[in-house]
C-alpha cells in the first residue's frame, strides 16, 4: 500500500473492539423500538385488524429472511457500510452506491420525522414544541455521538431499556382487558373481498404492508457496527438475529393485545395506541408513564439511526461515493462529520413538520435497498461460492429470494398508501444517481470491493503494530 493510501486511510478509523453482541442486538431493537408505539396501527386503519395481521406476518417473514440473508453477508464482508458494502461487493461500484444511496435516504429522513414526533410529544407532555426542541434533540444527541461510539452506545441501551420496560408493563395489564371480538369493531366497506376479517378488502391489505414495516424498520443497520465490533464475524450475525427475534416478540405483543383492549377502529386512529388503550381500560397512573416512557423509544430510535446514518456516511466518503472529508475522522476515532452534515439536512427536513411524509419516504428507500441487498446474497452466492462465509444463511437463496420478492411488493404498497412520497423519493433517488455517474463514479478510491477491503486490512495491520 502507498504512503498516500495509508495516510489517508490512518484518518479515517473507527474504534474497533467496541461492541459485542449484546450491545449490537441492542442497537438493533434501539433502531425499531419507536415503530412499537405509534405508525404501525394506522394499518389497521387502511385494512382492518385482520387485513393488518396479514401485512404484518408478510413484513415479518420479510424482515426475517432479510436478517438471515445480512447476517451472513456481514460475517463474510464485515464493513461498516453494511448494505452498501455488500452490494458493492456483488455488484461492483454502481450497484455499491445505489444499495447505499436507497439506505441514506431511509436513514437520513426517519431522524427527521422522529424528531418531529418527539416535538409532538414534548408538547403532549410539556406543552411547548417548535423548531427549536428539533435543533435541541439533534444538538444534545449528535453530542452524545461525538463522545465516543462506547459511550453512546450505552446511553442507548439504557434509552431502549426503558422503553422495551413500558412496553412489556403495558402487554402485563393488557392481557386482562383482551377481548378477541374488539380486533373485528372496523366497519365492513364495499371493497373487493370485504369481510369481517378484512373489512376494507385485499387493496387494505396492499396499503397497510408500510405501516407493518415500522415494526422492524432499520433493524438492517447493524451491520453497520461491524467495523466496531469484538468479533465481527460472530457478533454481527448473533446480534442482527437476537435483535429480530426480540423484535418479533414486541410486535406480537402490540399487534393482538393493544387493538384487542382498546378497540381496533379506536387503535386505527391513535397517535398513542399503547396510552389509549390503557385509558380505555381504566390504567391511567401506568398510561401517563408509557406516555413518558414513549418519548424515550422515540429518542432511542432518533439516537440510533443518527448513529447508522453516520457510519454509511463514513463508508461511502472513505470509498469516495460521498465528498472525502466526510470520512475523517476524530481522535476518538468518531466521524464527526459524518455525524453533523446530514444531522443539518435532516434539521432542514424537519422543519416541514411533515413527519408522516417523511417516514413513508424512508420506507420507499428501505424498501430499495432491501431488495438490492436480497439480490446481492443471491448474487454473492453465484459469483463467488468459494467466500469464507463464518455463518450460512438457512435455506440459501430460496431465503433471500422471499426477502427480495416480499420487499418489492413492499414497495408498491407505499404507492398504493401515498403515491407522493413514492414520487418523491423516486426524485432523491435520480439526483443521487446523476451524482454518482457525473461525478463520483470518477473520483472512487478502490476500483473494486476486494481492492477497497485490501487497504483497510492492510490499513488496520499497518496501525496496530504501530500501537
Amino acid at each position: 500500500m502507498s504512503e498516500n493510501n495509508k495516510e489517508y486511510l490512518a484518518k479515517r478509523q473507527l474504534k474497533s473492539g467496541t461492541a459485542g453482541w449484546v450491545l449490537l442486538a441492542g442497537l438493533g431493537v434501539s433502531y425499531v423500538i419507536s415503530g412499537d408505539f405509534a405508525g404501525w396501527n394506522f394499518g389497521i386503519a387502511e385494512a382492518g385488524w385482520g387485513g393488518f395481521a396479514i401485512a404484518a406476518v408478510l413484513m415479518a417473514i420479510m424482515y426475517l429472511a432479510l436478517v438471515l440473508s445480512l447476517a451472513e453477508m456481514s460475517a463474510a464482508i464485515p464493513a461498516a457500510g453494511g448494505g452498501y458494502s455488500f452490494a458493492r461487493q456483488a455488484m461492483g461500484p454502481a450497484g455499491g452506491y445505489l444499495t447505499g444511496l436507497a439506505v441514506l435516504i431511509e436513514y437520513a429522513l426517519a431522524p427527521a420525522a422522529i424528531v418531529i414526533f418527539i416535538g409532538s410529544a414534548v408538547q403532549e407532555l410539556l406543552g411547548f414544541n417548535g423548531p427549536w426542541i428539533y435543533a435541541l434533540f439533534y444538538i444534545v444527541f449528535v453530542g452524545i455521538h461525538l463522545a465516543g461510539v462506547g459511550e453512546a452506545l450505552k446511553v442507548m441501551m439504557v434509552i431502549s431499556g426503558l422503553a422495551v420496560l413500558a412496553i412489556i408493563a403495558t402487554a402485563v395489564v393488557l392481557i386482562g382487558n383482551f377481548d378477541a371480538s374488539r380486533l373485528y369493531d372496523v366497519a365492513v366497506t364495499e371493497a373487493a373481498g370485504a369481510s369481517e376479517f378484512l373489512p376494507l378488502g385485499w387493496y387494505g391489505v396492499w396499503a397497510a404492508l408500510p405501516f407493518a414495516m415500522w415494526l422492524f424498520l432499520a433493524v438492517e443497520g447493524v451491520p453497520l457496527a461491524a467495523e466496531e465490533a469484538k468479533d465481527p464475524a460472530k457478533d454481527v450475525p448473533k446480534g442482527i438475529i437476537g435483535a429480530m427475534i426480540f423484535l418479533l416478540f414486541t410486535a406480537l405483543l402490540v399487534v393482538v393485545l393493544v387493538p384487542g383492549a382498546g378497540g381496533a377502529a379506536a387503535m386505527g386512529a391513535s397517535a398513542v395506541p399503547l396510552v389509549d388503550a390503557l385509558n380505555a381500560t381504566g390504567n391511567h397512573s401506568l398510561a401517563t408513564i408509557v406516555n413518558i416512557l414513549g418519548l424515550a423509544g422515540l429518542v432511542a430510535s432518533f439516537f440510533s439511526i443518527i448513529y447508522g446514518y453516520s457510519r454509511l456516511v463514513f463508508a461511502l466518503s472513505r470509498a469516495g461515493y460521498l465528498p472525502r472529508s466526510l470520512s475523517i475522522t476524530t481522535s476518538r476515532k468518531v466521524p464527526a462529520r459524518a455525524l453533523i452534515v446530514p444531522a443539518i439536512f435532516g434539521f432542514i427536513a424537519s422543519l416541514s413538520g411533515e413527519g408522516d411524509l417523511m417516514l413513508a419516504m424512508a420506507v420507499v428507500g428501505a424498501t430499495v435497498s432491501y431488495a438490492l441487498m436480497a439480490l446481492s446474497h443471491i448474487l454473492l452466492r453465484f459469483k463467488q461460492p468459494d467466500m469464507p462465509r463464518p455463518y450460512k444463511t438457512p435455506g440459501g437463496i430460496f431465503t433471500s429470494s422471499i426477502a427480495l420478492v416480499l420487499s418489492l411488493i413492499a414497495l408498491t404498497g407505499v404507492y398504493a398508501f401515498d403515491p407522493r412520497a413514492f414520487l418523491f423519493t423516486m426524485v432523491l433517488f435520480a439526483i443521487g444517481a446523476a451524482y454518482y455517474f457525473g461525478y463520483s463514479a470518477k473520483h472512487l478510491v478502490a476500483k473494486s470491493a476486494n481492492e477497497e477491503f485490501a487497504l483497510l486490512a492492510a490499513a488496520e495491520s499497518d496501525l496496530s503494530i504501530a500501537n
